[in-house]
Formats: structure tokens, C-alpha cells, sequence
């Protein structure tokens, strides 16, 4: 292997990835040093159906937990590194498969959809994944009346006013987007009133209804590259920004809020990313019982996209 310590950390990354023949998958709101890395960037859906097709004996995912464990569902036979193990998310977290499985027995008429943003193991107990940007699809796509939609509850909670399932939905939540509130929405309105508003569904009911559009990551950057958007709030982890403006130079990006950031997701640096490439540590996976029952539940999912 080798190794040159005098280049550039970017050009060191690029030729190791180009040995050990990796691909870099990067979510949204990596920071930008990592975006610029990347194979591709993307949300939870995409980075899920990049992993899946990908030919390449590594992957390399800039993310959190949750989704290199998606990523070693789908793809086995594939080396999947997250390069700093402390990135999880404390949505998945809110919810354990007991607890799941504790809920399925009081619920036994529903249908289990899960979040994408979940464990491994959660996911093995759910009749089908979802995203942000296709769970709406997915709900309806089910022949049962009832739903019981895990973990997030804000992401539930506006699917429910779409469909005429019954909806039981889990009370977890995200963080960082529960730190927008109401007040950030009105007062930014006040400040750029010819911006529009875009805001991710795991946003708070009462931000959402002030919004222009409720959209995932993907939906916002398709949002934002419209000629009629030219200054946008953006209502979702702040990461995203920077690609935003490096898209669409010469429009104007607000940020919601300061504290709309996500701890967990900035863990992983240019530096960690070298390191899970030279040393092939912090690889992420999951048992095979468990692979098999999960990837039935994803590959409802991406027969739906």
C-alpha cells in the first residue's frame, strides 16, 4: 500500500480509495471537507440504492450508524467502513426490537413500517422500510387498515394527515430538528420575505405547517435548483448548505437555525476518513439472522422507489 505523507490529505484519500478499490458514500449534512470527497452524496434513499449497486470491494460511509448498517445489509460481500464508530443517531436509539416486539403484540392488526433511521435489528422486525422521501408511498402501498410506524413521530404524524390509514406511531423524535421551532420560521419570514420555506417532515408539526414545502434532503436540493427559488429558509440539518451553495451559485440559503446541527454527523473528518482507508478498522456489521430479515424489509422499500 502505498502511502505518500507528503501529498494532501485529499489526494492521499483518493489514491488509497483507488487501491483498495472503495467507493466514498456521503450523506447531506457531512461536512463540507468530506462532501468534496465524495463518490456521491446524498440522503438516506439514495446513499441506500448506491450502496446496493455498487461493484466496488469498499465502502466507505460518511454518515452515521444506522445507515452503514443499511449499507451491510445490502451489500455482504463488501468491506463497509464507518469511520468514526461514536456517529450514531439518537433517533435509532429511542427504539430497541424487545420494545418493538412488545408493540407488535398489542398491536397485532398493524402493519410495521420503519424509518429508515433505525437499527439493524428494528428494521428485522418491520414488515418494510421507509424513507423521509418515499414513506407516504410506502404507507399507502400496505393492504392493512392499520399502521404502527416507527421510530419517528413527527414523520408519522405527517404521513397520518395524507392517509386514511390508522396510524400508531412510536414517540421517538430527531434532536436536532426538533430544535426548530415556530418562532425561527415567523421571524426568518419577517427578515427575507420574498425567501420561500422548505423544511424536512422530521420537523415539528407547527414548523411544518408554516412551511412553503415539506421536503427529504434530496427533495430540498431538487426544490432549491428551481428558477423560481432564488432565496430559500432551509429547515433541516445545517450540512446541507453547503451543498446548496455550491450548486446553485448566486441564490441565497438560510439556515432555520444555529443549533440545528447534528453532533453525530460532523464526528467524521478528512483525517478519519484516511485512517478507516490505511488501517480498514471500524468496519460495521451485522449478524446474518438479522442481515436476512432487515434486507427483506429494505428490499420492500426499494421495489416501491
Amino acid at each position: 500500500m502505498t502511502i505518500l505523507k507528503d501529498l494532501p490529505l485529499e489526494e492521499r484519500i483518493l489514491r488509497l480509495k483507488k487501491e483498495r478499490n472503495a467507493v466514498i458514500l456521503v450523506h447531506n449534512y457531512q461536512l463540507g471537507e468530506v462532501q468534496d470527497v465524495a463518490d456521491f452524496v446524498g440522503d438516506s434513499l439514495e446513499l441506500s440504492q448506491k450502496a446496493a449497486k455498487t461493484e466496488a470491494d469498499v465502502i466507505v460511509f460518511c454518515g452515521v450508524h444506522f445507515m452503514a448498517e443499511t449499507a451491510a445489509i445490502l451489500s455482504p460481500q463488501m468491506t463497509v467502513l464507518l469511520p468514526d464508530r461514536h456517529a450514531g443517531c439518537p433517533m435509532a436509539n429511542m427504539i430497541t426490537a424487545e420494545q418493538l416486539r412488545r408493540k407488535k403484540k398489542e398491536l397485532p392488526d398493524a402493519a410495521v413500517v420503519c424509518y429508515v433511521n433505525s437499527t439493524a435489528s428494528v428494521k428485522a422486525e418491520s414488515d418494510v422500510c421507509c424513507t423521509s422521501s418515499n414513506a407516504l408511498k410506502v404507507v399507502n402501498s400496505i393492504e392493512n387498515d392499520e399502521i404502527l410506524f416507527v421510530p419517528d413521530q413527527y414523520l408519522g404524524s405527517y404521513i397520518a394527515g395524507q392517509t386514511d390509514k390508522k396510524m400508531h406511531l412510536w414517540p421517538g423524535y430527531c434532536p436536532t430538528h426538533a430544535r426548530i421551532h415556530p418562532t425561527h420560521i415567523l421571524r426568518l419570514r419577517e427578515e427575507y420575505p420574498n425567501a420561500k420555506v422548505a423544511v424536512h417532515p422530521e420537523c415539528r408539526p407547527e414548523v411544518i405547517a408554516l412551511a412553503d414545502e415539506v421536503l427529504s434532503t434530496s427533495g430540498i436540493i431538487r426544490y432549491a435548483g428551481r428558477e423560481d427559488v432564488k432565496e430559500l429558509i432551509v429547515g433541516t440539518e445545517l450540512g446541507i448548505i453547503y451543498r446548496l451553495k455550491k450548486e446553485n451559485p448566486g441564490k441565497k440559503f438560510i439556515t432555520v437555525t444555529e443549533q440545528a446541527v447534528c453532533p453525530n454527523m460532523k464526528l467524521i473528518t478528512l483525517e478519519k476518513v484516511l485512517w478507516s482507508l490505511e488501517e480498514m478498522r471500524m468496519a460495521v456489521k451485522v449478524p446474518e439472522a438479522t442481515r436476512l430479515k432487515a434486507k427483506a424489509a429494505v428490499d420492500r422499500m426499494l421495489t416501491l422507489v
